[in-house]
């Protein structure tokens, strides 16, 4: 959805195809991770606590890691997996955003009711919550806003870099 290129990530109707780390170079100058799903996809619990570790090794070991995208399913009531997983994050103080996706398969208005209801489980929990958005990759929305924020990410990123 942030490049408009559809063929530049495998994608599928049923989840856990992305299994390794991948990395998409952004402008020549930053860069995207995909990282495996923590949640649905249909796999051994072998093969889901190696997802896990290799999640956790790397958002947790990652230097210059500005933020990290958490795509939730804007269809979706809270998931507890998916509230489990930015309890982690925030223990583990790694930034977060919420993406919500698929706002194109649903009713604005029932979209709306399921930010709310996601945000409004965050609440008992998080004192602050973190900045969202709410998507869709086909009619791109969302998308600039986006953008714009890993703009904003990027300039205090490479401000940082040049005090040092």
């Amino acid at each position: 959805m942030l490049t408009r290129h559809n063929k530049l990530a495998k994608t599928s109707a049923s989840p856990g195809k992305t299994q390794m780390i991948n990395h998409f170079v952004m402008d020549n100058h930053w860069y995207i991770v995909d990282l495996p799903g923590y949640g649905y996809a249909k796999v051994s619990q072998k093969q889901r606590n190696s997802f896990w570790k290799m999640i956790s090794d790397y958002l947790m070991e990652r230097q210059n890691l500005m933020t990290v995208f958490v795509l939730i399913d804007s269809r979706l009531k809270p998931q507890k997996n998916d509230l489990e997983f930015l309890a982690k994050l925030g223990e583990w103080q790694v930034p977060f955003n919420i993406v919500f996706t698929k706002s194109d398969k649903n009713k604005q208005s029932d979209t709306a009711k399921n930010v709310r209801n996601f945000l409004d489980k965050m609440r008992e929990d998080w004192e602050f919550l973190p900045r969202t958005f709410v998507t869709s990759a086909v009619k791109y929305h969302g998308r600039k806003e986006i953008l714009s924020y890993v703009e904003e990410l990027n300039e205090m990123f490479y401000e940082h870099k040049n005090k040092e």
